[in-house]
């Protein structure tokens, strides 16, 4: 956040907040770009937008998977075959009797008894290329992506993460201007890094900003540098890698300039809710269509008014889209770290807090939808002066209330900062800053036999709700 002399707004009272045990509306059991799904059936975005539908003989082994160059392929046996996914076919042999005869068949045929047929015997066999799949582990496992190709140049903080199909796109996050302009496009398949050329009206150095994928192009809102806040929009087209500023409605208004706001497409519109202005924290809501983009008609902003009880300004929150709900977690008003579960019906405009039994206070974490969770990584608690975390916490979409779960391999250290994206069943996290250091790694989260939880698409709240 820019400046600390923020007005302080009372807490909330917990008598009015939403009950824990608001019901589920609906939910069906797919998961969005999971290598375990019917690429059919897979027609809604994630949080981070669309993901790549991969195909069925793709490994769900626990390991990170490598580039093709790199990996070591099994050869098929000469003696038995294997079909495009997978599936194991039986081979058969032949073992004749030479001197028995099978007994005569029990028949109303008057013809003769004839000669015994040789007796035919099905084997299964299973092949030595290590082309079947091996079952999904039941729990997940943290390791470090081994990466290759034309790997970042600089570190990333407060960046920004869009998945277009396998490719995760990668923008801002550093102050060095040389270096600025970059887009870095990371290959979720084979892990490699690659570095575009990008044209046209290329957007100045900025952190802390915001980028939505609509129709595969990014459209970048808002963010600072230093003392800086802007309040501009860049669209980077993806299949012509060209930069454009796009042509405003005359006469429209347009949000203060911010950064550590969250943005999220519903319904052809960006919805950008709170951040910073430098001079005080934000909780305003702006609504940008975007439904014309492809057709090149005007951009127009408007300023929406909810009811409810609105949560207090901030910055450095998340906020993840269920359904029609914008789920807002955490944050900071540049004094305190909230601890609050906020939600927003984006159909009637009302806000809803949650009271969840157990609250944890962050800002500048990652929050993922993973079928009816929301993981929850990193971050710190700016009030009590803690250190930077490197925890997973799963927010129930069902019960609305935090669990925790095991996870195994190398963790990576502690941070916040830094931006999570699900692509194929998989959790990727990409750099960030522990107050000292800022990061250029990516590490991968194997979701294991979470691949496999129910999707929640809608919410219907109990009558504790404001």
């Amino acid at each position: 956040m820019g400046s600390r002399s923020l007005t302080d707004v009372p807490e909330e009272d917990s008598a009015s907040l939403a009950s824990p045990t608001a019901s589920l509306a609906s939910f069906t059991p797919v998961v969005p770009n999971s290598v375990y799904q019917n690429p059919a059936a897979s027609s809604s975005a994630s949080t981070f937008g669309g993901g790549s539908n991969r195909p069925s003989s793709s490994s769900s082994s626990s390991t990170v998977r490598k580039p093709a160059s790199l990996r070591t392929l099994g050869q098929p046996s000469s003696s038995s075959s294997s079909s495009a996914t997978g599936s194991v076919k039986r081979s058969t042999s032949m073992s004749s009797t030479s001197s028995a005869r099978a007994p005569p068949a029990q028949t109303r045929s008057n013809a003769p008894p004839g000669p015994s047929l040789p007796r035919i015997r099905t084997i299964p066999r299973l092949p030595h290329d290590k082309d079947a799949e091996p079952a999904p582990s039941t729990m997940m496992y943290w390791s470090r992506a081994p990466v290759w190709g034309h790997l970042p140049m600089r570190t990333m903080r407060a960046h920004s993460l869009t998945l277009v199909d396998s490719a995760v796109w990668v923008i801002g996050g550093n102050e060095d201007r040389e270096m600025a302009k970059d887009v870095y496009c990371f290959d979720t398949e084979t892990m490699q890094w690659t570095r575009p050329e990008t044209t046209g009206d290329i957007p100045p150095p900025c952190r802390a900003h915001s980028a939505t994928i609509v129709d595969r192009k990014i459209v970048v809102i808002g963010g600072g540098l230093a003392g800086q806040y802007f309040d501009s929009i860049f669209i980077l087209d993806t299949m012509t890698r060209r930069w454009t500023r796009p042509t405003m409605a005359p006469g429209s208004a347009k949000p203060t300039a911010r950064r550590a706001h969250s943005a999220v497409l519903y319904q052809g519109k960006i919805w950008v809710f709170g951040g910073g202005s430098g001079m005080r924290a934000l909780n305003d809501l702006w609504c940008l269509d975007v439904s014309g983009l492809a057709s090149g008609k005007p951009l127009k902003w408007q300023l929406m008014e909810t009811t409810g009880r609105t949560p207090r300004g901030r910055g450095y929150h998340t906020a993840t889209l269920v359904g029609n709900v914008m789920v807002v977690i955490g944050g900071s008003d540049g004094k305190d770290s909230f601890k609050d579960v906020s939600c927003l019906d984006l159909d009637r405009l009302t806000w809803t807090t949650m009271l969840a039994e157990e609250q944890h206070r962050r800002l500048a974490h990652s929050s993922t939808q993973v079928g009816s969770y929301l993981f929850i990584w990193g971050g710190h608690d700016a009030t009590h002066g803690s250190e930077y975390r490197n925890d997973l916490l799963l927010f129930n979409l069902v019960s609305l209330q935090y669990e925790t779960r095991s996870v195994f391999g190398t963790l990576p250290s502690k941070r916040g900062h830094h931006s999570t994206v699900l692509a194929d069943s998989r959790l990727f996290l990409f750099g960030g800053y522990n107050g000292t250091t800022a990061f250029d790694d990516v590490h991968v989260l194997d979701l294991a036999a979470c691949a496999y939880l129910p999707q929640v698409r809608s919410f219907a709240f109990g009558d504790g709700a404001d």
